[in-house]
């Protein structure tokens, strides 16, 4: 029987199995890099290890240092969670002959998928149905197809190529971040289909020989090739569900299958299933599965490393619908890469439980208010999954949740998922892979623009209420009181969009006597003039306007010079800018900033070299990612002042592009 279990992982994975050691009387211990120490999975666990360094081959990375933590700690037992080690069929050996359990399937079966392309060849002969594929670029013929890492998985090295022209660069680029991501730059090439949908079988083995199904999962809304939404059951046709079912038992027992994995497929638009990889562990989007079926997998992970048979001999019947969400730290405003930060408030409204099967809504998180989002790891900041009787009631209670939501200090992919989940495609189950190719609406944030002057001026009046708040004397007067009231009160921000001056002027009780905002945008009548406003109050943290004769609430957080507002159509991150701002330097026309801290792993150009819009300059890695710096106009590098191989922080020179040679 398991007593001490190790977790070989980070963030709300480590959050959510600590979850159920807690519920089970298992005693928990974390392991951790310095840029986790303060990390809530930390502070949670029973006994926490330090791995010292900060990158992933630096620590979680490392099997030596893993065992050790394990020796220390007293643990009688390691689950590798996903990613990192958890399909590194050497850890599974290692921990086996160190004498612990191992909450995982044998190294044997890790090893036999993780090599997909032996992997695929096992299954074929299993009767499973496969694609097309190639192991060079050579011997593909026809296209588009996809480049994909044969290790690891998440979308981590996948290239979509439409003509030959282009494969040669993107396995190269798929080679270099499969082995960023997973330490293997191995990829292979298969056919790629067109509007597939992506389904996959969650399945479940135990050590006397029982494999089944718990059922299918729809993943097809991907961006980057990885998942951002998840729902289970996946609505297929009865016989199409029961082709996979038995195609994933079939994958199970052909590598004598324990424990927790999944079995990935593509659906075809005329119905036709294709394999496309088993992953050797829990996913991410397992919550789904165990809302439906009230299933709690991590226990029955836990159950079967110790020996006992599954409670369960035949795949269960599905209760309601659920449907899962990926919230990540990125920037929809620099193409939705990687954000990195101190996330100030993060609080999601009705959330009915955490990190175990919960009918509502359910949070697996793996930050709290004050959480930094680091940039050596990856961007997801949280799960989040609504249960409903109905497909639609969940949707839109998932969507009516992210809405509502207070996420301040950190750029997220929120203003996206609600989208999402409230398009038409999405709510009637037509969605596929290139969803998100087709339909650019779904970017456009939640906050249309002429609502935009509306939240600067609530944000400008909880900032005059909260100094009147601090004031240390005549506190009871108005903000920008006058004995003639000739001048309004400005307050100028930056905004999404450039920079907001709002103007306003308030009478002898405090009341609004008129008010104007400069943006790119305004909110005005049909005859050009601004709406009719009343304040209804103004607080710090609360300014609620009566627009027109309907009341508008908003909520408002600042953090230094920065100021979040949420209200009923959206939200918004200003800065206040200064009355009377410091010099500052002058950046070299054409000057392209780092979006983000990063390593600069390969220059593609010279100084005085000539470039075209659109051209490649340099590459810049980071959260696990390549991020590729295009020339914005055409015209000669003038400067490229980081190496291959420099770090850069944010808003680091990183090239300057001008018209003519400066030489």
């Amino acid at each position: 029987m398991i007593r001490k279990l190790l977790v070989a992982n980070r963030g709300e994975i480590a959050r959510r199995i600590f979850a159920t050691c807690r519920a089970l009387g298992v005693t928990t211990v974390a392991v951790h890099s310095d840029a986790d120490a303060d990390a809530p999975f930390v502070a949670e666990a029973d006994l926490a290890v330090p791995l010292p360094g900060n990158t992933p081959a630096e620590t979680y990375l490392r099997i030596d240092l893993v065992l050790d933590a394990a020796r220390r700690a007293g643990a009688d037992a390691v689950h590798p969670g996903y990613g990192f080690l958890a399909e590194n069929a050497d850890f599974a050996a290692a921990v086996t002959d160190a004498g612990l359990t191992w909450v995982g399937p044998p190294a044997k079966a890790i090893a036999a998928m993780g090599d997909k392309m032996a992997a695929k060849a096992l299954l074929a002969d299993a009767g499973v149905p496969m694609l097309p594929t190639w192991t060079e670029a050579d011997q593909v013929t026809g296209f588009p197809v996809l480049v994909k890492a044969a290790a690891g998985g998440g979308g981590r090295g996948m290239r979509v190529v439409r003509d030959a022209a282009g494969l040669a660069e993107a396995v190269a680029g798929a080679r270099r971040e499969a082995a960023a991501a997973f330490g293997d730059g191995t990829v292979f090439i298969e056919r790629y289909v067109e509007r597939g949908r992506h389904v996959e079988v969650q399945i479940f083995g135990d050590t006397h020989g029982t494999v089944v199904a718990l059922g299918v999962r729809d993943c097809s809304i991907q961006r980057r090739h990885q998942k951002i939404v998840e729902e289970a059951p996946g609505v297929l046709p009865p016989e199409v569900r029961e082709r996979l079912h038995e195609a994933a038992v079939a994958a199970g027992r052909a590598v004598d299958y324990v424990g927790a994995g999944t079995v990935e497929f593509l659906l075809a638009p005329d119905g036709e299933v294709h394999f496309l990889e088993m992953n050797t562990r829990l996913q991410v989007e397992h919550p789904v599965t165990e809302a439906v079926t009230g299933w709690d997998l991590v226990r029955l992970q836990l159950l079967v490393a110790e020996g006992e048979p599954l409670p369960l001999t035949a795949t269960p019947p599905a209760d309601g619908h659920a449907i899962e969400v990926r919230l990540c730290a990125e920037d929809p405003a620099q193409g939705f890469r990687p954000a990195t930060g101190t996330l100030h408030r993060f609080a999601i409204p009705g959330v009915a439980g955490e990190f175990t099967p919960t009918k509502g809504l359910r949070l697996d998180s793996g930050v709290v208010d004050g959480s930094a989002v680091s940039v050596h790891y990856d961007s997801m900041l949280a799960k989040l999954v609504a249960w409903a009787p109905t497909r639609a009631e969940a949707a839109r209670a998932l969507a009516g949740a992210l809405a509502r939501a207070e996420l301040h200090g950190v750029a997220t992919n929120r203003d996206l998922l609600v989208r999402v989940l409230r398009s038409r495609e999405f709510g009637a189950a037509e969605a596929d892979t290139s969803f998100l190719e087709r339909h650019e609406e779904v970017f456009a944030p939640l906050l249309a623009a002429d609502q935009l002057p509306l939240v600067a001026l609530a944000a400008a009046l909880a900032g005059a209420a909260g100094r009147r708040a601090a004031a240390p004397v005549l506190a009871g007067l108005p903000s920008g009181w006058r004995n003639v009231p000739a001048f309004p009160q400005v307050t100028r921000f930056a905004g999404p969009d450039g920079e907001i001056e709002v103007r306003y002027r308030l009478d002898r009780t405090g009341s609004l006597a008129d008010w104007s905002v400069s943006a790119a945008s305004a909110s005005t009548a049909e005859d050009g003039s601004a709406p009719d406003v009343t304040v209804v109050e103004a607080a710090p943290d609360r300014v609620v306007l009566d627009v027109d004769g309907t009341r508008r609430a908003f909520r408002v957080h600042r953090v230094g010079a920065e100021v979040f507002v949420d209200g009923p159509d959206g939200a918004a991150s200003l800065t206040e800018l200064p009355r009377f701002p410091l010099p500052t330097a002058e950046l070299a026309a054409g000057s392209l900033l780092a979006p983000l801290p990063g390593a600069v792993t390969r220059v593609h150009v010279e100084v005085g070299q000539r470039v075209a819009a659109g051209d490649l300059l340099l590459t810049l890695e980071a959260m696990k990612l390549e991020h590729p710096v295009l020339a914005p106009t055409d015209g000669v590098v003038a400067e490229l002042p980081v190496p291959a191989g420099g770090q850069v922080d944010t808003g680091a020179v990183l090239a300057v592009v001008t018209e003519e040679d400066p030489r």
